[in-house]
């Protein structure tokens, strides 16, 4: 029976450390697929400063889709959502 107990703690033992790996690997993956994707999104707005202008906009988009569904109604102004719609040299109606 010391045995077979001994045996199930070496395996969970084993157990343990393949899943440390296998966390390690993920984190490191996952660490590697954001740098790369911060480097990519920094070409993109280099090349393109309208980049920026689309990620705000698909942004505004986002937080349209939730107030919409929301039940409770709630009235903003766009300055008050930071969206910047407004152009910047034109004056507010």
């Amino acid at each position: 029976e010391r045995k077979q107990v001994a045996q199930q703690e070496a395996e969970r033992a084993r157990f343990l450390v393949d899943k440390a790996i296998q966390d390690k690997r993920s984190i490191i993956i996952k660490a590697q697929g954001e740098a790369k994707s911060a480097e990519l999104i920094g070409k993109a707005i280099q090349d393109n400063p309208g980049f920026v202008e689309l990620r705000r906009i698909d942004a505004a988009k986002d937080v349209s889709t939730i107030i919409s569904r929301s039940a409770n109604r709630a009235f903003l102004s766009s300055d008050g959502l930071m969206l910047g719609l407004v152009a910047p040299n034109a004056s507010p109606a």
